[in-house]
C-alpha cells in the first residue's frame, strides 16, 4: 500500500567498517599478504582478513553493532509498491464461502486398505465437520465413466465447490490399472465395503454424504450398516439389496456364454429399450469398456457382484431386532430400469420418515448420465434437508431457473420427515439430527415418490 512505511539496517556499512579495521591491523603486521576476498550477496565483493588475522575484540564489534542499529532506529524509507494488499477487515471468498475448489487439481491416490490397495482420485481438503462427498461407481464403469457427466454438470460444480469430493475405483477397475495375476482372489462386497475407513482416516474426513450406484450403492448401503457413525446422507442409484438366487446365477453363466462380457454388463446398466434401440449412449459406453477397462479384472468384480449377499436390512418393527440405514437416503431409479424392483424392494427395508424415493422419467437405466441436470435438483434439495444450504448460492437469488414444481414437492417431502420446523430455504440447526429429533419429527408414513 501506498505510504507503508519500512524500516531495514544496511549491516553491509557496519561490516565494511569492521573489515576496514581488520585490514589496518593486519597490514601493520603483514603488509606483504594480500586480503582475502570474500562474496557478500549478489555481485558484492567485500575485502577481509582471514579469521585467524584480526584482532578486533568481540566486545568492540558488538557495540558497534548496537551504537549503528541505535543511529539507525529512527530512520524509515518509503516503500513505492506494497508487497501484499491490505486486506483488514476484508473476508475473503474461502473464508466467507468455505470453497475448497481453488486450483481445482483432482489427485489420485493408491491407498493401501486391509483387503489390497485401492485407487481414489481426491480435490480439494477437508475442514472443519464438513463432510466429504464420496463416489463409488458401478460393476462394468470407474468414477470417469460413471460420474464425469454428473459432476460436470454446471450446477453440481455450483454445489462441490463448497466440498471436498472423492472418487474411488474398485480394485483393477480405474483407467490403466494394471491386470491382476492369475489365481487372485477378488475382494468380496463386504471386504469392498471394508476398505472405505481406510480411505476416510487417509484424508481425516469426519464423515461422508455417499453418492453409489448399482455395485457402488450396494457396497456404500453395506458401508453405512458397518459404520453408520461415518456416514451423513447416502444417494443410491440402482441399488439392488437382494443376493443372486439359484435361477438368477444360472441365467447370468448361460448369458456370460453366449455373449460378450461389455454386452453381458449392457444388461446391468441399461434398459432394453435403450439396449434395442442401440442409443448413443449404449454404443458409446460399449466401447469405453472394451477399451479403457481391463476385462480380466472386470470379470473378477462382475463374478463378485453377482456373487453378493442379501443386505442384512429390514425397517424396524417389521423384524425382531431389525437393522436398517441411520442415515437420510434418497434412493434414485429411471423408468424401465433393470434395478426399479431391486430399488423398490430396497425402499421397504428404509426407514420411511428420513427416504426419499425418486423414480425419474426418460432417464433409462443411468440417470447420472442421462439426466444429470435433475439429478443435480434433487442432490442439492438432499442437502437442503440436511442442513447443507447455508453454504450454497441459490440461483433463484441471482435470477437463475426456477426449480420445477416436481422437484419442489421433492423438497417439501424432505423437509416434512426430517423436522418441523425446517423450511427449504435452509433455516434448519443441524443440531437436530436424524436419530435424536424424533420429538420435534413430523412422523411421515411413506416415502414421497417423485417421478420428473
Amino acid at each position: 500500500m501506498e505510504g507503508r512505511q519500512v524500516k531495514f539496517i544496511n549491516s553491509a556499512k557496519l561490516l565494511r567498517q569492521s573489515g576496514r579495521l581488520c585490514q589496518k591491523q593486519q597490514a601493520s603486521r603483514s603488509p606483504s599478504r594480500p586480503p582475502l576476498k570474500s562474496r557478500m550477496g549478489p555481485g558484492l565483493f567485500w575485502n577481509f582478513p582471514s579469521k585467524a588475522s584480526c584482532t578486533v575484540p568481540q566486545s568492540l564489534l558488538q557495540t558497534m553493532l548496537l551504537s549503528r542499529m541505535a543511529g539507525m532506529k529512527d530512520q524509515q524509507f518509503t516503500e513505492e509498491k506494497p508487497l501484499l494488499p491490505d486486506s483488514r477487515g476484508q473476508e475473503t471468498e474461502m473464508e466467507n464461502c468455505e470453497t475448497f475448489v481453488a486450483t481445482g487439481d483432482w489427485k489420485e491416490h493408491d491407498i493401501e486398505t486391509p483387503y489390497g490397495m485401492l485407487h481414489v482420485v481426491i480435490r480439494g481438503a477437508p475442514k472443519g465437520n464438513k463432510p466429504a462427498i464420496l463416489t463409488y461407481h458401478d460393476v462394468g464403469l470407474n468414477h470417469k465413466l460413471c460420474f464425469n457427466s454428473f459432476f460436470q454438470n454446471e450446477d453440481m460444480l455450483e454445489i462441490t465447490k463448497h466440498f471436498v469430493v472423492c472418487h474411488v475405483d474398485a480394485p483393477g477397475q480405474h483407467i490403466g490399472a494394471p491386470q491382476m495375476p492369475q489365481g487372485y482372489q477378488y475382494p468380496t462386497m463386504d471386504q469392498l465395503a471394508g476398505m472405505l475407513p481406510s480411505v476416510v482416516q487417509h484424508f481425516g474426513f469426519k464423515s461422508i454424504v455417499g453418492i453409489g450406484v448399482g455395485a457402488g450403492a450396494y457396497i456404500l448401503a453395506k458401508f453405512a450398516l458397518i459404520f453408520p457413525d461415518l456416514v451423513e446422507g447416502l444417494v443410491l442409484l440402482n441399488i439392488d439389496p437382494n443376493g443372486k438366487g439359484w435361477i438368477d446365477w444360472a441365467a447370468t453363466k448361460l448369458s456370460g456364454l453366449t455373449s460378450t462380457l461389455p454386452d453381458t454388463v449392457l444388461t446391468h446398466l441399461f434398459s432394453q429399450e435403450e439396449l434395442m434401440s442401440n442409443t448413443e449412449v449404449v454404443q458409446n459406453y460399449r466401447q469405453q469398456i472394451n477399451n479403457t477397462i481391463n476385462q480380466f479384472n472386470l470379470q473378477l468384480f462382475w463374478n463378485m457382484y453377482n456373487s453378493r449377499r442379501d443386505l442384512e436390512m429390514n425397517r424396524s418393527g417389521s423384524v425382531i431386532n431389525a437393522k436398517t440405514l441411520r442415515c437420510p437416503v434418497m434412493l434414485v431409479v429411471g423408468d424401465n430400469a433393470p434395478a426399479e424392483e431391486g430399488v423398490v424392494e430396497c425402499n421397504s427395508k428404509l426407514d420411511p420418515t428420513n427416504t426419499t424415493f425418486l423414480k425419474m422419467a426418460d432417464s433409462g437405466g443411468m440417470p447420472q448420465i442421462t439426466q444429470p441436470g435433475k439429478l443435480t435438483e434433487a442432490f442439492k434439495y438432499f442437502l437442503q434437508g440436511m442442513g447443507y444450504i447455508a453454504y450454497m448460492k441459490d440461483r433463484r437469488m441471482s435470477g437463475g431457473p426456477v426449480p420445477s414444481a416436481s422437484m419442489t414437492r421433492l423438497a417439501r417431502s424432505r423437509t416434512a420427515s426430517l423436522t418441523s420446523a425446517g423450511s427449504v430455504d435452509g433455516s434448519r440447526n443441524r443440531a437436530c439430527t436424524h436419530s435424536d429429533s424424533s420429538e420435534g419429527v413430523g412422523q411421515v408414513s411413506h416415502t414421497m415418490e417423485v417421478s420428473c
